[in-house]
């Protein structure tokens, strides 16, 4: 395909096919196979491909997911994966430009395609780095600390993330062909399970566009990514407890495929993102000539406007004091006025394009005028057909394309059904009154489930009362502010970092959230044994598993291994130093932490803790320090720090202290020549009792 569009004139026999990606090839249907879907330019109406699946064979394309891409991606360690997700998103970065010129004829303008390619690609530059930085560089994920199960720690249990084994087929929504598609790839290709992408038709051959690229690169593992280009009927036939889907849609069409026999009954992993009437409060001090009812109103127009509304994020309630119903539409209508420019998004100045087709079109006006029968009253804009901005830079009302003028809509009647259950999903939002915060809170949870919801105050008091009042409606809560105003990612703008999703009408579903999602692709597993086995099967030693005291055996020390040699369970005990009440009162005063249970002998025999004056933790641990290190230039580059700090028995003066050092997790940069040492310390006294656990963290040469 080229990224031009073809003539007015031509029929379905004369424009190309968008290829499907399966089985490591790429697939179109046979000549003279069954009539395809056509698929236009949102802008002129001109015919761009056609769409078909016919012949398609869906059971091999989940076969060889289930094979050779499970085998490949198994190959990689969550770092291996996250590097290459990382240069992968550096390669798409570089070809912008061109996916842009596809994403102009879905009726995009600059700014929608930034939000959806350079938003996808943003995607995999997050989880190429939190990959990196928050996992293991293994393949099991360990979820929680150890539990004993036996009273001389021999039987042990605890949890693990194991990637499922089949496939993660992701159905995406028409308005980011682009973004839908990576915010999905990302975390399973993290986990380590191959993707089957099926995007909407009306723009799918923008995601085929980048599917293409993604190919060429030639940088993902054989069988990560397949992508089918049209229809997927038949497809939950041949999926299973193994596999995934994760569907963007609307809530009908989520409801048909949850019913289906092999989610119910076979135990398909289902997650849905669907319909969401979203809603955005201005609060109670948020009046006319205030930062935050400036705010407001441009997330408003900001919302209703991007991607010509077509956002599942959108603002479609905004709920606002009664006495500022009318200031709030006249303020959205002036901003509308003032700084939209319906039209072709080819064309210099547009700000708002097309919506997706003539279809997507007729669903939005007849939606709207079901609301006005319904008691909505047009505060702003109309239904007829807008003066748009053509290409040639042409003003006027033309009769191809899919444009709509910003709809703005007043309810007199705030319990009015129709405002809290039809979706126009397109330039329109309806604004209603509230008459005190408790209402306020009513009227957004009458969207029965939401994605998001935007509280904009400067109130602490009204935030509080408002956010957690709607909390556990919503899947996301943004507080806006004069604070934020300018930093904030906005309304309608998920990140890779928090969670997106909604409850009851949004879906139930939920992606993203770092690495969290990277867990939705895996299973949870409560796993039972002997430390040797918890150790073995998770790369990470576990207290009661076997040490190997080097020094003794071999007279080496831990740090003078190198990561080829060192290896977990590698151990150093140390001999005992005595505490002297001279050595406490020099840190005391050395410090300037004269803390009574260090100074005062009676207050400190007072208090139910000590015994009397005590050393001080810090003390202990630099103690600790001197007795573990080995003191010359090596493979120890670095200590970093402490994890899980946990001061247990007071030690007083005469005591005896002396550390054990295990090596606990040992984790190679796969960019660096040094990698990361964790080690398992505990600190004791002269009777073998826990002064002290904690984590030591090493920088160590490979």
């Amino acid at each position: 395909m080229t990224t031009t569009a073809t003539a007015p004139h031509a029929t379905l026999d004369t424009v190309e096919t968008v290829p499907s990606f399966i089985m490591d090839s790429w697939w179109t249907p046979e000549t003279g196979s069954a009539a395809a879907t056509p698929v236009r330019d949102a802008s002129t109406g001109e015919l761009l491909a056609k769409v078909s699946t016919d012949g398609l064979d869906l059971a091999a394309a989940v076969e060889f997911g289930r094979t050779t891409g499970q085998a490949e991606l198994g190959k990689l360690t969550f770092h291996q994966r996250a590097l290459k997700l990382k240069e992968l998103a550096q390669y798409l970065n570089a070809r912008r430009e061109h996916f842009y010129g596809f994403s102009y004829q879905t009726g995009a303008t600059k700014i929608d395609s930034m939000v959806d390619i350079d938003g996808g690609i943003g995607v995999l530059f997050t989880f190429g780095s939190k990959g990196r930085r928050e996992l293991p560089n293994s393949q099991v994920v360990v979820d929680g600390p150890m539990e004993v199960l036996s009273k001389d720690g021999s039987f042990a249990g605890e949890h693990i993330y194991t990637r499922i084994p089949g496939v993660a087929v992701q159905i995406n929504a028409f308005n980011f062909p682009v973004w839908g598609m990576l915010e999905k790839f990302a975390p399973a290709f993290i986990a380590g399970v191959p993707t089957i992408v099926k995007p909407a038709t009306p723009t799918g051959y923008v995601a085929a566009a980048v599917v293409k690229a993604i190919v060429e690169s030639n940088i993902l593992p054989k069988g990560s990514l397949q992508l089918v280009s049209g229809s997927v009927r038949g497809l939950l036939d041949v999926l299973d407890y193994r596999d995934l889907v994760s569907f963007t849609g609307s809530a009908a069409t989520a409801k048909s495929l949850k019913a289906h026999p092999n989610v119910v009954e076979g135990g398909v992993r289902f997650t849905s993102e669907t319909d969401s009437l979203n809603a955005a409060i201005l609060g109670p001090d948020a009046v006319e000539g205030t930062p935050e009812f400036e705010a407001f109103v441009k997330s408003v127009v900001t919302e209703m406007t991007v991607k010509a509304g077509q956002k599942c994020t959108a603002i479609r309630r905004a709920i606002v004091p009664q006495e500022l119903v009318s200031a709030v539409s006249a303020a959205i209508g002036k901003r509308i006025q003032e700084r939209v420019v319906v039209g072709d998004p080819r064309a210099e100045g547009v700000t708002m394009g097309a919506l997706a087709s003539v279809e997507q079109l007729e669903d939005v006006r007849a939606a709207v005028q079901s609301m006005l029968d319904a008691g909505g009253e047009l505060a702003y804009g109309t239904l007829d057909s807008p003066s748009v901005t053509s290409a040639d830079g042409t003003t006027g009302v033309v009769d191809a394309g899919a444009f709509m003028a910003p709809v703005v809509l007043n309810w007199n009647n705030p319990e009015a059904e129709a405002l809290h259950s039809l979706e126009a999903f397109g330039p329109v939002s309806s604004v209603v009154g509230y008459s005190d915060l408790a209402d306020a809170v009513r009227l957004a949870a009458r969207g029965g489930g939401s994605l998001v919801a935007s509280v904009c105050t400067n109130d602490p008091d009204v935030a509080r009362e408002l956010v957690t009042g709607i909390a556990a409606h919503h899947g996301r809560v943004l507080m806006l502010n004069r604070e934020d105003a300018r930093t904030s990612t906005g309304h309608g703008s998920p990140v890779p970092h928090l969670v997106h999703g909604g409850p009851g009408r949004a879906g139930g579903g939920e992606e993203l959230g770092g690495i969290r999602s990277v867990l939705h692709h895996m299973q949870r597993t409560a796993i039972q044994g002997s430390p040797n086995m918890l150790t073995a099967v998770t790369g990470i030693w576990h207290t009661g598993a076997d040490r190997n005291f080097t020094v003794d055996t071999e007279g080496t020390h831990p740090f003078r291994k190198h990561l080829v040699t060192l290896r977990i369970g590698d151990a150093v005990r140390s001999d005992l130093r005595q505490v002297t009440l001279e050595d406490i009162t020099a840190f005391a005063n050395t410090t300037g932490d004269t803390f009574y249970a260090h100074t005062n002998q009676a207050a400190a025999e007072a208090n139910p803790f000590f015994p009397g004056i005590v050393a001080h933790g810090y003390l202990l641990l630099a103690w600790g320090a001197g007795l573990f290190v080995e003191p010359a230039p090596g493979p120890v580059l670095a200590n970093y720090g402490l994890e899980n700090l946990r001061f247990i028995t007071p030690v007083a003066a005469g005591d005896s202290i002396r550390v054990t050092l295990t090596a606990k997790k040992i984790t190679p940069r796969e960019t660096d020549e040094y990698g990361e040492v964790a080690w398992d310390a505990v600190l004791t006294n002269q009777d073998d009792e826990i002064v002290a656990t904690y984590d030591v963290l090493t920088l160590v040469e490979k």
